[in-house]
């Protein structure tokens, strides 16, 4: 396990304060305000210590509200809104600065057996042990920018793995532009059994890439078009359990980019196939100006 996956575990690990009040901590961050995937992380893990352990989680869905300071601790309050025979509801807001920032409703879930089916493919995709880690993909795009030198090349605490091109090479490359993002990723360590936990982190990850699928098809890039974006909401389902230490394909899709908005939605398949989450999200994208050349 690596330093940042260590780093991740901690910020996960949130500071009880009252009964259903947790605080949680972000790390220090010089290019971006908090990350979307960390707030819905750690809304989550609230959410779940307020729910037996018997039930999982198998649906969220969230609104992103505010920007969040990553200077100040995010205070997360959850609502016990319903305790039923089967499933279990919760609400949490994550406050700062005395405002909300953050709202999820989380619903809870008994594992028992039912009708099956999947008509979800996995997509026909190279393995991952044939392509190029992230920071290798990335030595052509960083240039003489100590910024982007540090934050393309830093720990991480997911190994991703590109099938498709990133949004910085389809903007220097308009046939490699397109609306799908392919990645194959898993944490850079071995987890706990803990299945709550592989489902938090799945959470985190899950808005990696998203957005930068709408971009995708622009051929616009963040640090390199005048972009101003921002989640809006995500929704995730998760459907049967998987290990976020073992390898993932996270394949993403955006259908429409309209009205200043655009809507991404991905699945998460494991190595054997299985369909084991779905995602669902929508941002905001401005363009201020003609992307610089």
């Amino acid at each position: 396990m690596n330093e940042a996956l260590k780093n991740l575990l901690d910020l996960l690990d949130l500071e009880q304060i009252e009964l259903d009040i947790f605080r949680g901590r972000s790390p220090k961050e010089r290019i971006q305000r908090v990350f979307g995937g960390q707030v819905a992380a750690q809304a989550l893990v609230a959410a779940a210590r307020t729910v037996p352990s018997d039930r999982f989680v198998h649906s969220l869905h969230a609104y992103f509200i505010r920007p969040g300071d990553p200077s100040i601790p995010i205070v997360y309050n959850v609502d016990r809104v319903r305790d039923g025979r089967s499933f279990t509801t919760r609400r949490v807001v994550g406050v700062q600065h005395g405002k909300a920032i953050f709202t999820m409703s989380a619903s809870f879930h008994h594992a028992e057996a039912g009708i099956e089916h999947q008509a979800a493919v996995m997509p026909v995709v190279p393995g991952p042990e044939n392509l190029p880690e992230f920071h290798e993909q990335a030595r052509g795009i960083i240039g003489d920018n100590p910024l982007w030198e540090q934050w393309f090349t830093q720990p991480r605490p997911f190994d991703s793995r590109y099938v498709t091109p990133l949004t910085w090479e389809a903007r220097r490359d308009p046939a490699l532009r397109g609306a799908e993002t392919r990645v194959w990723l898993r944490t850079e360590g071995r987890l706990p059994d803990d299945p709550v936990l592989h489902v938090v982190l799945m959470a985190y990850a899950s808005d990696f890439t998203l957005v930068d699928t709408v971009l995708l098809a622009h051929g616009l890039a963040w640090g390199e078009s005048e972009l101003i974006g921002a989640s809006l909401d995500h929704a995730m389902w998760f459907h049967r359990p998987f290990r976020a230490d073992e390898w993932l394909l996270y394949a993403q899709e955006s259908p429409i980019s309209t009205g200043a908005r655009g809507l991404a939605r991905g699945q998460v398949f494991t190595e054997t196939g299985e369909l084991a989450v779905s995602v669902v999200q929508e941002a905001m994208i401005r363009v201020r100006d003609e992307p610089r050349v």
